[in-house]
């Protein structure tokens, strides 16, 4: 248990609405308190989701400029991409960064001409809701949508005239992010959906009326780390007092009250002002040790087969819909996903589980009866397993698929090669490159909207090794 010089009590009675409750910070020195190595791995299992999510979704603001923007990213990823893990290049994004603190923000979305979109929402808290999808019969027409949060000044939920959708968001901090499917292989089309994307306006309820936009205050961010290590070494008590101010919690939920209870004694509560000299001296470096074994175990397990057709029942779902151990693997291994609904990741390794090492090249075989089952497309995309980033190389390609490109064998199949140098006699779509050295690789199978009743009795492909 923790010790601590002064304790701080603090309970929740109800359905914690951050910003409506301020609770006075009495302690007068910093806390003392002497974590085992079990108590510091709970820390950081437990503060994971809310970690990753501000780091992403912070670096991701900084980069495009601020808050209250959209970005059309009208370019397929590459190798220099580095803001989050295991990125695909088989979709585009328009990312929104949205601050919901002074008012309520519009959403314009066009039509388009894509046999597959979606609309996914998030918060720090990592809960991913998807309240537009083609799947759903969305986007077939021109659409707006009002967000706003439980401490959105002025605003309780009121329709708007002129809006079609609400969505209460569960913070004050929001990525909504579009995942369009480019049609790349069809120029024309590839570029008519990259006009539509442009389209997608984000603008405020006053900008809406024809009125001025409400400013915010500074929120002053603590600052975000290159990796989501660095924040637990250096920064974690600050980040998270931020996170509580600007969250959503429920009385009633387990990881949440797990979670309130764990900082409780370190100094940090909801509706507090972080003070250093008020808060636990933890030790940065034991941090970082810890939450480097938890980061490479999670990757470790996101490679095995049977754990991810457990964990992909649960994964990217909202809240009260996913247990502890998928919440730090998907925030781990990918933040910012798409519930099974939407799609499906699975790991390609050998038969016998064995992880890839690009010391060696692999063949992977799909016969026309064993092909994904996918609704609008499926993507093969390969991976560094240290960082989860693609492969550099000078042909720039890190997938296979109607995206990426691909070429079916006679008999409706398909065999993707991953080799260091081109194999001979193989369509050069279906050759992933490596570089030879010994360094893990992983490759991550998506399949969007998939067929949920196949996928019971459909298993994966795995790679033979050359």
């Amino acid at each position: 248990m923790f010790k601590v010089l002064q304790q701080i009590m603090f309970r929740v009675s109800a359905v914690l609405l951050l910003g409506s409750l301020v609770i006075p910070t009495t302690a007068s020195a910093a806390l003392d308190v002497d974590l085992s190595e079990a108590e510091l791995r709970n820390l950081v299992e437990r503060s994971y989701q809310y970690v990753a999510m501000y780091n992403v979704n912070n670096k991701f603001a900084m980069k495009q400029g601020g808050w209250n923007i959209c970005n059309e990213d009208t370019q397929l990823k590459d190798h220099t991409m580095r803001e989050i893990a295991r990125p695909n290049n088989d979709t585009l994004y328009i990312s929104c960064l949205i601050d919901l603190r002074a008012e309520p923000v519009i959403l314009e979305m066009p039509d388009f001409d894509s046999n597959y979109v979606s609309l996914m929402i998030t918060g720090y808290d990592h809960y991913v809701n998807v309240p537009m999808s083609s799947g759903l019969g969305d986007f077939d027409e021109a659409q707006t949508m009002l967000l706003f949060s439980k401490r959105t000044d002025d605003y309780e939920g009121q329709p708007v005239p002129g809006v079609e959708r609400l969505f209460e968001a569960s913070g004050d901090f929001i990525s909504a992010v579009l995942r369009i499917m480019p049609h790349s292989n069809d120029a024309e089309r590839f570029d008519r959906i990259k006009r539509q994307m442009k389209d997608v306006r984000l603008v405020t309820l006053s900008e809406f009326n024809g009125a001025q936009p409400r400013t915010a205050t500074d929120p002053e961010f603590p600052a975000v780390g290159q990796t989501d290590v660095d924040v637990f070494a250096d920064n974690l008590l600050e980040v998270m007092q931020f996170v509580f101010n600007h969250t959503n919690f429920g009385a009633d939920d387990p990881l949440d009250l797990a979670l309130l209870d764990m900082y409780e004694p370190l100094g940090n509560a909801p509706g507090r002002t972080f003070d250093p000299e008020k808060v636990a001296a933890l030790d940065g470096e034991q941090l970082r040790k810890v939450a480097l074994a938890v980061q490479r175990g999670e990757f470790s397990r996101a490679m095995d087969p049977a754990t991810m057709k457990h964990a992909g029942e649960f994964m990217f779902q909202p809240k009260g819909d996913i247990p502890l151990d998928v919440l730090v693997m998907q925030s781990v291994t990918g933040p910012i996903g798409l519930p099974r609904q939407e799609a499906m990741y699975f790991p390609v390794v050998e038969a016998d589980g064995q992880t890839l090492n690009a010391q060696h090249d692999y063949v992977i075989h799909m016969d026309a009866d064993s092909m994904p089952p996918a609704g609008p497309f499926w993507s093969m995309t390969l991976y560094d397993s240290e960082n989860g980033f693609f492969i550099p190389n000078d042909r720039k390609k890190y997938s296979v698929g109607e995206n990426a490109g691909m070429q079916l064998n006679a008999d409706g199949g398909i065999d993707v090669y991953v080799s260091a140098e081109a194999p001979e006699g193989v369509p050069a779509e279906n050759w992933l490159p490596i570089n030879r050295k010994d360094e893990n690789i992983d490759i991550i199978l998506r399949v969007y909207v998939p067929d949920l009743e196949e996928v019971k009795s459909w298993s994966p492909p795995s790679a033979e090794r050359l």
